[in-house]
């Protein structure tokens, strides 16, 4: 698989910015605290933890799988005050190369793209210092189901067959019960988990259309050989085009809390 195009992530992507956005407020991080951003992209959301401390800057390392993220990232840190406080790691989120490190791990957007949750949780639980507090939100159950029907019927179609004869689907959209499981067998307490509905209207052919392509079908058109790829998203255009609610994305978000006992 290839890596994201992340400029045009960073262009596109404010729904993700939005709700994480209500994941800071759920963090509410204090001035002096070591926070782990856990897939943090661009560092949009790991600038605004770093200014929505209360009482000062907090010390914040964003941590991403994807170079490229990383690279805008980089980029997109413009004054020395607030580099100075955000530092940008490569690494695995599911393998996270810290021990005790840690005040908080925050996340956003990410989780469902790491397949092995159980393998999450327990590397932020050792990355926690003893009472630290995991704050995440990721795609849920029933995560864009509307959408994923229309894909599953253009990848069973004449045109389009043959790329996806084995295809697996590339997330993990887990439900509240599940996670809520594996956050005790990490070792995570006051376990929480819940879904909250979170539709994107994008309004017209072409932000649907830009959107999805970036964002939500990579993968599939990553199978697809070059002069395809238009022609399956325009596909998918204009069956969203027909839907209920034209051009909408029928989101589910997966709201994450736990914290690492202390002693």
């Amino acid at each position: 698989m290839s890596d994201w195009d992340a400029s045009r992530y960073h262009r596109v992507s404010e729904p993700q910015f939005d709700w994480g956005q209500r994941v800071i407020a759920r963090l509410k991080p204090v001035a002096g605290e070591r926070i782990l951003d856990l897939g943090c992209g661009t560092a949009r959301l790991t600038q605004e933890i770093q200014r929505a401390s209360a009482g000062g800057p907090a010390r914040v390392v964003g941590l991403d799988s994807s170079g490229s993220m990383l690279a805008v990232a980089r980029a997109s840190i413009p004054h020395a005050e607030t580099a100075a406080a955000v530092l940008l790691v490569h690494a695995d989120g599911a393998a996270l190369p810290f021990r005790s490190a840690f005040d908080a791990v925050f996340s956003a957007a990410t989780l469902h793209w790491i397949t092995d949750h159980q393998a999450v949780f327990e590397s932020v639980a050792v990355a926690l210092d003893a009472g630290g507090r995991f704050v995440a939100q990721c795609g849920g159950r029933g995560n864009l189901q509307r959408m994923l029907e229309h894909t599953s019927q253009l990848q069973a179609a004449a045109t389009y067959r043959e790329y996806f004869h084995d295809w697996r689907d590339p997330w993990n959209f887990a439900g509240p019960e599940e996670t809520a499981t594996r956050l005790r067998a990490a070792g995570l307490r006051d376990e929480e988990a819940w879904l909250e509905e979170a539709p994107v209207n994008l309004e017209t052919a072409e932000k649907y259309a830009d959107f999805v392509s970036c964002v939500c079908i990579r993968h599939h058109l990553e199978r697809l050989p070059l002069q395809l790829r238009d022609r399956f998203t325009q596909d998918l255009t204009a069956r969203a085009a027909r839907d209920p609610q034209p051009y909408t994305l029928d989101y589910w978000r997966l709201n994450i809390g736990g914290r690492k006992a202390r002693g």
